[in-house]
Formats: structure tokens, C-alpha cells, sequence
């Protein structure tokens, strides 16, 4: 593999996600893709989880949280508020992917195992794959506070797919560290 800037992984990195998520909400109904739902294991190698589903949260999540709370507030209809989020999702959100941040997201049960362990662990490996794209990386992993703007655009967004989504969920958030990152094939 070639030595790349870390901007530059970074950069390949946001743009191949924006792109699987674009046709995730375009083909697929906004249903996660392989490429949107990495393998989780430690710095050791034991797998923690086959498959976690992670978020890009805007750099500034405002516009979007309350986009995604609006619609959740004005209908009781779970239909209706899936069609007008994915209708949203499907327009220009995933097109400019500087306007993201690097660090994911993902909505953790109460009582997951999962998220004891990575919390406990502090660190993991995120491996994704998606078509013939895939890219490793070792990520720093906090517990994203109640009420903290990243909090609220994962629960509110993941809301508008699962309408039930109780208030007490772990939000983790995983830091890449870029320069251990690897991807195949390099950009």
C-alpha cells in the first residue's frame, strides 16, 4: 500500500462513504449498507460485533437534527415521517462530504454488552467493506453526553427509521486515527 497524507485517507474516506450512503437512500429505501456497518473487534483481535451501523453526523448538526425532530413531532404516522427523511436523505445531504465529520456515530441498547466493552476498552478496530473498497482503522471510542449537538443528531436521525427508539440509548462515537488507517485499494 502507498503512504497517503492523512487528509487525503480522510478525504477518500468521507467521499466512498457519502457515496454508499447516497445510494443506500436512492436504490435501497435508506436501508444500511455492508459498507455503512463495519466488523467491530479490539486492539487485540477479538470481534466485539460482526456488524455495527455507523453515522456520519454533519460538522454542524443543527439543520439536520431539527429537520429530523420536526417531522418526528408533527406526525404520529411512522410512514409518513420515513418517506419525508428519506426523501431529504436522497436530495443533497450526502453530497458535499467536507461537511462532515470524521467521527462516527452509532445508537447502543441500554444494557449492550457491545457498548460496555468498547467503553471499557476505550479503543476498537472499524472495518468496513462495500463493493470492491474496504478500509481498517483503529478509533478512539467516548460516550457521547445527553444533550451534546453529536447526541442529539444520532438519536433524533435514527429516530426517523425507528420511531421507538427509547431516550436512555448510548450514543459512542469512534475517532479514526488516520494515520494507522489503512484502505484497499489506496486512493
Amino acid at each position: 500500500m502507498n503512504e497517503l497524507d492523512d487528509a487525503t485517507l480522510r478525504d477518500h474516506f468521507l467521499g466512498w462513504q457519502c457515496r454508499i450512503r447516497q445510494i443506500a437512500m436512492r436504490r435501497d429505501g435508506g436501508r444500511p449498507s455492508a459498507g455503512m456497518r463495519p466488523r467491530v473487534l479490539l486492539a487485540g483481535g477479538r470481534e466485539v460485533a460482526p456488524a455495527v451501523t455507523v453515522l456520519l453526523v454533519p460538522v454542524q448538526p443543527e439543520e439536520s437534527t431539527s429537520f429530523f425532530r420536526h417531522q418526528l413531532r408533527k406526525s404520529n404516522d411512522p410512514r409518513l415521517v420515513y418517506e419525508r427523511v428519506l426523501e431529504y436523505l436522497q436530495g443533497t445531504h450526502f453530497q458535499q462530504p467536507r461537511g462532515f465529520s470524521d467521527e462516527m456515530t452509532a445508537v447502543f441498547a441500554p444494557d449492550s454488552d457491545v457498548a460496555r466493552v468498547l467503553l471499557d476498552a476505550g479503543e476498537c478496530i472499524l472495518e468496513f467493506s462495500q463493493y470492491s473498497q474496504s478500509y481498517r482503522m483503529f478509533c478512539a471510542v467516548r460516550a457521547v453526553p445527553c444533550g451534546a449537538p453529536v447526541h442529539e443528531a444520532t438519536l433524533w436521525h435514527n429516530r426517523a427509521f425507528n420511531p421507538n427508539l427509547p431516550n436512555e440509548v448510548h450514543v459512542l462515537a469512534f475517532r479514526p486515527d488516520w494515520q494507522s488507517a489503512q484502505a484497499d485499494p489506496m486512493p
